[in-house]
């Protein structure tokens, strides 16, 4: 239980790398570019694709570790699933579950035309499928990718035939999906499960830059400006109903949630800990560790504390630039945060991920505009 196998070592990454190290951890990591930030962090790094479950697994046995995990990847999640139910490892939830969540089509079409709050969709292999789709505007995105890679706003024929291409180069399988748009304010949940009872859940305020497609986030606040309670239960119930249907007993559960006037409706459900750091968001809001309860609950240690114990309005957001771009950390404000982390040396140049605006660093202050209790 000493030895931890980390898949994956970008930024989000890096959180759990961080912190299972200063837990006095051994701590493996694997993935296929020896680039990434987290790879310095480890004490065992192998050169290994996160998504080969065999070559995974094969490690993972190999180093005799007790915990194969990742964060804010939905690529990993299949693979720890996989490796640890092979392996008779700890694992919140099953190979199944995880590969549900890990396509989007596999979701929607599990969820079912009848479920509330899923969306009407369509797959395609061809251009030729997907103008069979009819209701637009509509989003057009690979089925199996993540980060808003190779997403677009399609909002005519005209659109398919511009962005088909692009968005299926972004997809392992060569598939895309078309979902129906849903114009409305973005929220995200983020809950934890013990049990099978609902232990904790927190509705957080998605802010994205308008002038780009497929909800490229800029910041994240706390609480949610959301007064009406019709629409909170909406989410509530959205948020039960869908970890019921999935199956979920245990551990994090991510969703993207869109409001179409009070009505609550799925964009995406993982069952991980999110991409972006929340866990550090939600801590310094309300005081519950997402992150530290996720390993202490692996690996059997204690039961998770997930009580708030006060409520303070914070906020957290990216300092982001376009790919390509030199990173100047001095054209950034980040005074007044209690919490600033970069991603880049100054001088470094932007990689592309998304391929419009990417995350450099991210900061998190008092939100001085909120209306909130003290601690």
């Amino acid at each position: 239980m000493r030895k931890v196998l980390i898949l994956g070592a970008g930024s989000a990454q890096v959180d759990a790398i961080n912190h299972l190290a200063k837990k006095g951890y051994e701590v493996y990591g694997c993935s296929n570019s020896d680039a990434d930030r987290g790879v310095p962090l480890f004490h065992h790094f192998e050169p290994i694709d996160i998504a080969d479950r065999e070559k995974v697994a094969d490690y993972a046995e190999r180093t005799g570790v007790g915990i194969v995990y990742s964060v804010g990847s939905d690529i990993a999640m299949p693979t720890v699933s996989f490796v640890s139910e092979a392996l008779n490892l700890p694992h919140f939830v099953s190979y199944e579950t995880s590969s549900v969540c890990n396509s989007k089509h596999s979701l929607r079409a599990f969820l079912g035309e009848k479920f509330t709050g899923n969306l009407k969709f369509i797959t395609a292999e061809t251009l030729e499928e997907a103008l069979a789709f009819d209701a637009y505007p509509c989003m057009l995105k690979p089925v199996d990718s993540q980060g808003q890679r190779g997403v677009y706003r399609i909002d005519s024929k005209d659109g398919l035939f511009e962005n088909f291409e692009k968005a299926k180069r972004f997809s392992r399988s060569g598939r895309v999906i078309l979902e129906q748009f849903v114009e409305g304010r973005e929220v995200s949940v983020n809950a934890y499960m013990l049990d099978g009872v609902l232990a904790f859940s927190i509705v957080s305020d998605r802010v994205s830059f308008n002038e780009f497609p497929g909800g490229i986030v800029s910041g994240h606040r706390l609480p949610t400006g959301i007064t009406d309670k019709k629409a909170l239960d909406n989410i509530g119930s959205l948020v039960n109903r869908t970890i019921r249907r999935l199956s979920i007993l245990n551990g994090p559960v991510y969703f993207q949630i869109k409001l179409r006037g009070s009505d609550a409706h799925l964009i995406e459900v993982t069952p991980r800990l999110d991409g972006c750091h929340m866990w550090n968001l939600i801590r310094r809001h309300c005081g519950v560790d997402l992150l530290s309860a996720a390993f202490d609950h692996l690996v059997g240690q204690k039961r998770p504390s997930l009580t708030p114990t006060f409520a303070v309005p914070h906020r957290l957001d990216f300092m982001c630039l376009p790919p390509g771009a030199a990173v100047d950390r001095g054209g950034f404000c980040v005074n007044g945060a209690c919490f600033v982390e970069w991603y880049y040396e100054n001088g470094d140049l932007v990689r592309p991920i998304n391929g419009y605006m990417e995350k450099c660093g991210y900061a998190i202050r008092k939100d001085e505009t909120a209306d909130g209790g003290g601690s």
